[in-house]
């Protein structure tokens, strides 16, 4: 599937920002699956000086400094992108969960993903939430399917009631929240159980197709998972907040270990008092085929 995106960031302050430094993660990543055709950011006010760069995961990171007084600072992030990302395996073919989390040990690429993170810490209850859907010598990926389906219908998308640091205890509470909320939820539950999970951060298309049904979470960057299935199969992702594999719907921006690692815009400024935020997304089907 070729999408054409366009995430539109844009900050009104109340007083002039003297100084700005941010960290944008808004260029698409360039995966096997994920073809890359275009990319632009359009900055306003123009930085005074702007670096590229990956970060620690691999992630494409500009870096944009701003020592220009300014009111109101924008950012116009587009791209061309053709997704395709291979069905999983059949779930009985996968390895035993135990096995899974015995091996994430000896492999240093999943064993860091299987560590708690500050969004995304060991939750006594999120472990026990997710155990059920693991019983001893189930297959890992059967479980991962039956406990992302469990957290589409246990928790009501309510968006405005959490926040950036809302807590994965906070949310098994309240039984709601937004994807991001879901995503944490779910990571936490997997590595209570030694399982590797990394929070995804991208969109899910803006509009179904003929006859779909549309997505929770379309309007604004999204959030889901990417599980480990161990060295053979690898990692698959799965989107909690609509109960989907991950395959031609959603195009990946960047990865880590929760939202802290992956924010599409932060930064630090001096100055601008009170701000307002304004954000639109729209990742629309478009027609091929893609530039090579």
């Amino acid at each position: 599937m070729i999408y054409r995106l366009r995430h539109v960031t844009t900050y009104a302050y109340a007083h002039p920002v003297d100084l700005a430094a941010h960290l944008l993660l808004l260029t698409p990543r360039r995966l096997p699956h994920q073809q890359v055709a275009r990319t632009s950011l359009a900055i306003t006010p123009a930085p005074t000086h702007l670096t590229q760069s990956r970060d620690h995961f691999g992630n494409e990171a500009t870096r944009a400094f701003l020592d220009v007084p300014h009111e109101r600072f924008e950012v116009v992030a587009e791209a061309l992108v053709e997704v395709c990302f291979p069905a999983p395996p059949p779930a009985a073919a996968t390895t035993p969960w135990e096995a899974v989390a015995a091996a994430a040990a000896r492999t240093p690429s999943a064993a860091e993903f299987a560590l708690p993170s500050p969004l995304a810490p060991l939750v006594a209850a999120a472990t026990g939430y997710a155990a059920a859907s693991f019983p001893a010598g189930r297959p890992v990926l059967a479980g991962l399917l039956e406990l992302t389906g469990r957290i589409r219908r246990d928790f009501a998308y309510r968006p405005g009631i959490t926040g950036p640091n809302t807590q994965v205890a906070e949310v098994l509470e309240g039984r709601s929240g937004v994807c991001q909320d879901f995503a944490h939820v779910m990571i936490s539950a997997l590595r209570g159980l030694g399982l590797p999970a990394r929070y995804v951060s991208g969109y899910v298309r803006t509009r179904p197709p003929p006859g779909g049904v549309a997505r929770r979470g379309a309007d604004q960057s999204h959030a889901w998972i990417e599980a480990w299935l161990g060295p053979v199969h690898g990692w698959v992702g799965l989107d909690p907040t609509n109960d989907i594999v991950v395959r031609d719907e959603h195009v990946v921006l960047a990865w880590g270990r929760d939202f802290a690692d992956v924010s599409p815009l932060r930064g630090v400024i001096l100055g601008g008092g009170e701000h307002g935020l304004w954000v639109g997304v729209d990742l629309e089907e478009a027609e091929g085929p893609v530039p090579a």
